[in-house]
């Protein structure tokens, strides 16, 4: 995680409320922003990857720690 880094903890949260969490953080920032999501959902994984299409958004990071899958996605 960069230093600049906007974290949004989505752990313990269900479809669809991780990827709206993210898109919450993402418009109150300027474009090129980078947000780093943190959810338990598996359906996370395909959630934010429709989600940076749609919002034309990129996919920097898609990981998994343990439990946890961390994304790191920059706003358009």
């Amino acid at each position: 995680m960069a230093d600049d880094d906007i974290e949004v903890d989505a752990r313990g949260l269900y479809c669809p409320l991780p990827v709206l969490r993210l898109a919450r953080a993402l418009r109150r920032q300027p474009a090129g922003r980078v947000a780093r999501l943190l959810a338990t959902d598996p359906v996370s994984v395909q959630d934010v990857e429709v989600f940076c299409r749609e919002q034309r958004c990129t996919l920097l990071e898609s990981s998994r720690d343990g439990e946890v899958f961390v994304f790191r996605v920059r706003s358009s």
